[in-house]
């Protein structure tokens, strides 16, 4: 499924099923290691088995929460369902990226599970495993060459992550943006849904240009260019900073917080355990993440692939709901998932 065509879908599936219905509040979220034993007991009932199949986990990088979460979920799961894991972490180096999935056509294993990727990088490699009868299954990676791609719902988390960012500036202010790399599918949608929500408060002005976030080094890069950005905006002349992940607000936040500025809240996805616990303090300057479930995700993939061999129809999205956390719920959330 190419990228103009997945919109499109996710469009009107999210209108049939309730887009808010993922970013749910206090008392309605399940906690996370609920919702997955849950999901773990379907796959016995099913009988879902790997049993004798070699699988390759192939990641762009294992140094954040959420791609070191959804990496070993991912292990953990193949070796429950009784089949071989081969780890890949390419360490956030597109060479080794691209070398790694050459490695795997010339490896044949039963199948391979991608996650993450800037498209343009990672899509010729799942082209090749395609053509040499490998399947390809993926997570944050909306390719045409994967079977299935397991994924947060990113259009409602969008949304609701930026509803959240204007009802605390009351509809009126000045924003600053961290844009993502190019080709990463989740975090455009993330920020198209911020775009489509701002389309009608017009009193809130994005300023320009744009923070390009860098990788590695996210943070430090953060920290030095919000406190730049600082000195050009004193008090009263900005008023958020929104990235389609954490761990450039989580640099951000820093930032805010050394210059002691309160008067600006930072806002992201992902649910890294240190952003939360800001979101959490009510001495930081952090408005709100959406957390996401790595763990979920990542098992999720690899009970796709265990009912893929096992002769069932996937549809080639597979959403796994996330949780608004937010200064009045977020102390609630990181207890719901776990990380306190």
């Amino acid at each position: 499924m190419d990228r103009r065509t997945f919109f499109r879908s996710s469009l009107l599936a999210g209108a049939g099923l309730g887009l808010a219905a993922p970013a749910v509040l206090p008392g309605l979220a399940r906690a996370q290691g609920a919702a997955d034993a849950e999901a773990a007991a379907e796959a016995a009932r099913a009988g879902l088995s790997l049993a004798g199949k070699t699988i390759a986990i192939s990641a762009v990088g294992t140094e954040h929460f959420f791609d070191i979460k959804a990496y070993q979920a991912q292990i953990d799961e193949v070796e429950r369902l009784g089949g071989t894991a081969i780890g890949l972490d390419a360490q956030r180096n597109d060479q080794k990226l691209v070398s790694q999935l050459q490695t795997l056509v010339g490896q044949k294993p039963d199948a391979v599970i991608q996650t993450l990727g800037a498209l343009p990088i990672v899509d010729p490699g799942l082209k090749a495993l395609r053509e040499a009868d490998i399947p390809v299954f993926t997570v944050d990676v909306v390719s045409e060459n994967a079977i299935n791609n397991s994924t947060s719902d990113n259009f409602s988390l969008g949304a609701q992550l930026a509803l959240q960012l204007v009802s605390d500036l009351g509809g009126k202010g000045n924003i600053a943006l961290f844009t993502a790399i190019e080709g990463v599918v989740p975090c455009e949608i993330r920020l198209e849904q911020l775009r489509a929500v701002l389309k009608y408060y017009p009193e809130i002005n994005i300023i320009q240009p744009d923070l390009r976030e860098i990788i590695p080094n996210t943070i430090q890069d953060s920290f030095q260019k919000v406190t730049a950005l600082l000195s050009q905006y004193p008090e009263g002349k900005l008023d958020a900073i929104w990235a389609s992940w954490d761990i450039p607000v989580l640099g951000a936040t820093q930032a805010l917080l050394a210059a002691g500025r309160k008067d600006v809240l930072t806002y992201g996805v992902d649910g890294t355990p240190e952003y939360v616990a800001l979101v959490a303090d009510p001495n930081a300057p952090a408005g709100a993440v959406a957390v996401q479930q790595p763990d979920l995700i990542g098992r999720t993939a690899v009970r796709n692939l265990a009912r893929y061999f096992a002769g069932e129809t996937l549809p080639s999205t597979s959403f796994v709901p996330a949780i608004l956390a937010n200064r009045q719920n977020a102390t609630e959330v990181q207890k719901q998932v776990g990380q306190i």
